[in-house]
């Protein structure tokens, strides 16, 4: 058995170095130029040897580099010709972090004007040219020979008069001269990287344009394998779902093919050019994070007991802490743990990597061909993290490399369904005679169970709600006579002293006044016995409402003309102020409400107004809009010029029971209307506050959410 794992483990390790020989050799290949590159100096390229209609050239070399300064062309010139040549050049493609500057290295943040002189040869200047341009962090302006000819992105000195955005693009002209003169501003201060960090081509129109479509076209046919693969996997599973390898492999390849379109030639920005560019890299920097782990629980369902316990819970932590970091915080914070994220992925992939050469010794089914297109994607993912941190020259090659993948595993997937399938389909037909004999027995007992099970679940019903009403009734029943209990002792204990007073002939000249007290309490505890129990039902929720759209203005309106008598019989002013929201007759609050229920809520706030104000005072309802948690709301409020409520008994006043009598105003009252008024409002889904500075005056706010409707004015 050991000879056996001694010559198969001699086997893979022979597959693996001729799949990594194989891929350093294209990688040099790819990395290698066909043609010597023309390098410009100090902000001058030389190419009148070059044919650019048939053989762009890249715009590599030193450029001329303005720090902080966001120079036009004509800015340019004047610099020129008054200070002469510019002494500060930078390498492009570069970043322009940790570019030394006057003792200094920079940060990835702020902005620069480059420049860069092109001299073409005769036979160039009378061909239509095209620059194509990759994505620049994060915005930037192009001139050509002084005309701006390309746009992305808002160019601004900080971060809130910029606007970022990442976007390849092809721009045609045609030279009037051999000569021109390239002028870019760039600026970034949301990325960790900013500058001209990809190659600019310049070259004839045709082919450019050909190279961008055939790009354009590699990137559709990648994106839309992965994606129908990815679906085509999520239907497995949702048609099968106790083997779980489809659902991780369909979400790490939908995954891999969403990010597949903010990659290369950008898709979807292309498509949706509007796209929030924080969201764009949220997205990408997520679907990074998440890959490893998914593919991890992936490589578990296809051989498990290889994931050691550890791990999986190591790699659920980092994972989860990468993803909350990216969440939670701007592009500027996480793009600097780019490196860091790749690690993690790639940490990722040599573990499983370990585990499946394992696999591959004891000969496991698919356990090769696993193990080989991971190298091949692993080196692909390995050279991308290269090339965005400017150490490769061949760049984004994990999609393909991901393709390669995902088509391997889908081999591997159908291969272990087909063989599930046949095994199924043979257990089936062993099983399908004792099948149909039981369906035929069931039938009988299933229609027999449904019309028992539908019976006893109409009796349930009618259990529940008699119940539920008894339990209300019951809640209601024991609030409002522990309320009667509470309440009425001190009047009745009063009224008892009276009756005594008067059977004792205590004092026989004020016999009149005490049956006078006798009645007036009376009258108040018949009013008090009707609110306390208006409210136990409110308190226990027997009380229904009519919900229906009300137009706050109209209903104001009829508010105010019913009760303006009494407000002004009680020699009080009363007005109603809608304000702009009655002028403005395009937007209209409309509130779901019961009508007659908020009617006694106002009414309650209104008579209370009117018990605190004196005579010749003023009762003011008012009306606004107010957007509140991005949601209009009816703001109602109701103002009085009385005598004020203390600020530290504001919380106070709405509970029950609780009143404030200002010694010398002599106000009776029962101390339930601003608790009633409360629990009308907050069952609406609104709330009633109160303000006052305790010395003139008191404001109640009544707030209902509610929609905008559009009116016809």
């Amino acid at each position: 058995m050991r000879e056996i794992l001694r010559v198969g483990s001699r086997k893979v390790w022979l597959y693996i170095i001729a799949a990594v020989i194989g891929l350093v050799t294209g990688y040099v290949v790819l990395s290698s130029p066909d043609s010597p590159r023309l390098q410009s100096e100090e902000g001058i390229l030389d190419l009148t040897q070059a044919q650019l209609s048939t053989n762009p050239q890249k715009l590599t070399g030193k450029w001329a580099f303005y720090w902080q300064e966001l120079l036009s062309p004509e800015d340019m010139r004047v610099r020129s010709a008054r200070e002469g040549n510019q002494d500060h050049w930078i390498n492009i493609p570069s970043s322009w972090l940790g570019y030394p500057l006057e003792g200094q290295r920079l940060s990835g943040t702020g902005y620069a004007t480059f420049g860069l002189v092109v001299h073409l040869s005769d036979q160039d200047r009378d061909e239509m040219l095209a620059l194509r341009l990759s994505s620049i962090f994060n915005a930037y302006k192009l001139w050509v020979n002084g005309e701006l000819l390309a746009e992305v992105g808002e160019v601004g000195q900080d971060k809130h008069s910029m606007t970022p955005q990442l976007e390849t693009k092809l721009v045609y002209f045609q030279p009037e001269s051999d000569t021109l003169e390239l002028v870019m501003q760039v600026s970034n201060f949301q990325h960790h990287r900013g500058g001209i960090t990809k190659d600019i081509e310049l070259g004839g129109s045709d082919v450019l344009t050909t190279k961008t479509n055939l790009n354009l076209a590699r990137d559709m046919f990648i994106t839309a394998s992965l994606l129908v693969i990815g679906l085509y996997n999520l239907l497995l599973f949702m048609l099968r779902r106790k083997d779980k390898a489809p659902l991780y492999f369909g979400l790490f390849t939908v995954l891999l093919g969403i990010r597949s379109l903010f990659n290369g030639e950008l898709i979807f920005t292309q498509w949706l050019p509007h796209f929030p560019w924080e969201l764009q890299f949220k997205i990408e920097y997520l679907i990074l994070c998440l890959s490893g782990y998914i593919i991890t629980m992936y490589f578990d369902c296809i051989f498990p007991n290889y994931v050691s316990r550890w791990f999986r819970l190591g790699t659920r932590i980092v994972t989860g802490a990468f993803c909350i970091l990216v969440v939670v915080t701007p592009a500027i914070i996480y793009t600097k743990f780019l490196l860091v994220i790749g690690v993690m992925v790639v940490l990722h992939m040599i573990y499983l990597m370990i585990g499946l050469v394992q696999a591959a010794v004891r000969r496991m089914e698919g356990a090769l061909i696993f193990l080989l297109v991971s190298v091949v994607t692993l080196v692909t993912v390995v050279n991308d993290f290269l090339y965005f941190n400017g150490w490769s020259l061949v760049g984004n090659t994990s999609p393909l490399g991901l393709l390669i993948f995902t088509i391997a595993q889908l081999i591997l997937l159908s291969s272990r369904s087909t063989r599930t399938a046949s095994n199924e389909e043979r257990i089936t037909r062993e099983l399908q005679y004792v099948n149909d004999k039981l369906i035929e027995m069931n039938m009988n007992l299933e229609q027999t169970v449904q019309e028992r099970t539908q019976a006893l679940s109409t009796v349930h019903d009618d259990l529940q709600t008699s119940y539920d009403r008894l339990l209300h009734s019951e809640q209601g029943r024991k609030k409002l006579l522990a309320y009667i209990t509470h309440d009425l002792r001190m009047p009745l204990s009063s009224m008892l002293g009276y009756v005594e007073a008067i059977q004792d002939r205590v004092k026989p000249e004020r016999n009149e006044q005490y049956l006078k007290y006798i009645r007036e309490n009376t009258i108040r505890i018949n009013r008090m016995i009707e609110e306390l129990s208006f409210l136990s039902h409110l308190e226990t929720g027997q009380v229904s409402y009519r919900m229906e759209p009300i137009q706050m203005i109209p209903f104001l309106h009829g508010f105010f003309e019913q009760y303006e008598l009494v407000v002004r019989d009680a020699g009080l002013d009363f007005i109603l102020d809608i304000g702009d929201a009655e002028d403005r007759r395009s937007i209209l609050p409309v509130v779901e409400m019961d009508a007659k229920r908020i009617e006694q809520a106002l009414f309650n706030l209104v008579s209370n107004a009117m018990k605190f104000t004196s005579s010749g005072g003023l009762v003011r309802i008012a009306l606004v809009v107010e957007v509140v948690n991005h949601a209009p709301h009816a703001v109602i409020s109701i103002q009085d010029s009385g005598m004020g409520i203390p600020p530290d008994q504001l919380e106070q006043i709405f509970e029950r029971n609780y009143r404030y009598d200002r010694p010398g105003m002599g106000i009776e009252g029962s101390g339930l209307g601003l608790a009633i008024c409360r629990e009308i409002v907050q069952a609406h889904g609104g709330m009633v506050r109160a303000e006052s500075d305790g010395k003139m005056g008191a404001t109640f706010y009544v707030t209902f959410p509610c929609t905008v409707i559009e009116g016809k004015g």
